[in-house]
């Protein structure tokens, strides 16, 4: 008895560690991870490239208005002001959209991907874009406390 007791300790918790284990490498966003970067390599072509630009470059003069009132796509390269943010704003911006952060009256072209790309998704996205960058941008977004 004492044993059997022992033994469903010892499997519940090799359970849970691999559940744990699992839930962390699901949630993290590793541009070092070829899987990860590949994924997101064609989640980005597929949801964020039109806009963003196939090679991460943004739209042309991002930094000033368009007619409408919107700002330009931005670029995910190391021109942009991306690796400003951190991942967590990232992540919410992409799940949720620009419009829920932005200050009222805000004009924005960048939707809301819920119901379109999952977290996870989204965390392979981000993996993508940040395997562009150089390892100077690296350096100075972690100084900043970006990752």
């Amino acid at each position: 008895m004492k044993r059997a007791l022992v033994l469903a300790i010892v499997v519940v918790a090799a359970l849970v560690a691999g559940w744990w284990w699992w839930r962390e490498k699901t949630l993290a966003i590793d541009p070092a991870d070829s899987v990860q970067v590949a994924r997101g390599r064609v989640l980005y072509a597929t949801h964020c490239a039109s806009c963003h630009g196939a090679q991460l470059q943004g739209e042309p003069d991002w930094q000033t208005r368009k007619p409408s009132g919107e700002l330009p796509a931005p670029p995910h390269d190391a021109s942009g002001h991306t690796w400003h943010h951190s991942e967590e704003q990232l992540f919410a911006i992409i799940k949720h959209g620009m419009a829920r952060f932005a200050p009222p009256g805000y004009k924005t072209a960048m939707p809301s991907f819920v119901g379109v790309l999952t977290d996870s998704d989204i965390r392979a996205a981000l993996a993508f874009i940040e395997s562009n960058w150089p390892l100077e941008i690296h350096q100075r977004r972690a100084a900043m406390g970006g990752r």
